[in-house]
């Protein structure tokens, strides 16, 4: 699986570059700044791509503009974003598209190594991934429109564990409850959603977009 990593701080670059590499993945470009990041995600046969939010030259939100550029010439660009900080306007950005392969995690999770390898899989898959930190901050901040209300306060816990990229099973775990009823929970979200009828991947992708936009 190729990657492109872009990161401005060497020793963090090189250390992402050293574990991937040792997770089976291939490095095909480490980018330090945002124009060499916009050369190397425009190479066809890039798998997913390892993003900073923030690189030179100003180190604002240069990172993420080009990964959305580049979601936006390629559709479904798997993109997984680290970022220092719960940056809830980024990550709604990232996923308003509502198409998968996405994630934003904050760089501490890359210390825990098999859960920052899972994830960025589960992107490169065309999933989603978001970190609980990040969740709880859009919890308390979005805002509540007449689709979202259908749900019970079981099934907005589900849904926001699934924000996190938790599967059935892991959900089923966290709420110690069994996976059927999860499965249940999760039909009953798609329904009340008015999410149209297609693989089940794909429709937990709506369901996240219409969580964090507040629908």
């Amino acid at each position: 699986m190729r990657v492109v990593i872009g990161e401005d701080h060497a020793l963090l670059r090189d250390g992402l570059t050293r574990l991937l590499e040792a997770s089976g993945f291939t490095v095909v470009a480490a980018a330090a700044d945002a124009p060499g990041l916009t050369a190397a995600l425009a190479q066809p046969d890039v798998d997913v791509a390892v993003v900073d939010v923030r690189m030179p030259p100003t180190l604002t939100d240069e990172g993420l503009r080009v990964a959305i550029a580049a979601r936006a010439a390629r559709p479904g660009l798997p993109v997984l974003v680290l970022s220092q900080y719960v940056e809830q306007l980024y990550a709604r950005e990232l996923l308003g598209s509502g198409q998968g392969g996405v994630g934003y995690l904050l760089k501490d999770r890359v210390a825990d190594v098999a859960e920052f390898v899972a994830s960025v899989r589960q992107v490169a898959g065309g999933g989603t991934v978001l970190d609980p930190e990040v969740v709880a901050a859009l919890v308390s901040t979005a805002g509540r429109g007449s689709r979202l209300d259908r749900l019970t306060p079981r099934e907005a816990e589900v849904l926001a564990l699934m924000a996190e990229g938790r599967s059935n099973s892991a959900i089923a775990g966290r709420l110690v409850v069994t996976e059927k009823a999860i499965s249940k929970h999760i039909g009953n979200i798609f329904d009340k959603l008015d999410l149209p009828l297609s693989d089940d991947d794909h429709r937990r992708v709506l369901a996240v977009v219409a969580w964090l936009q507040g629908e």
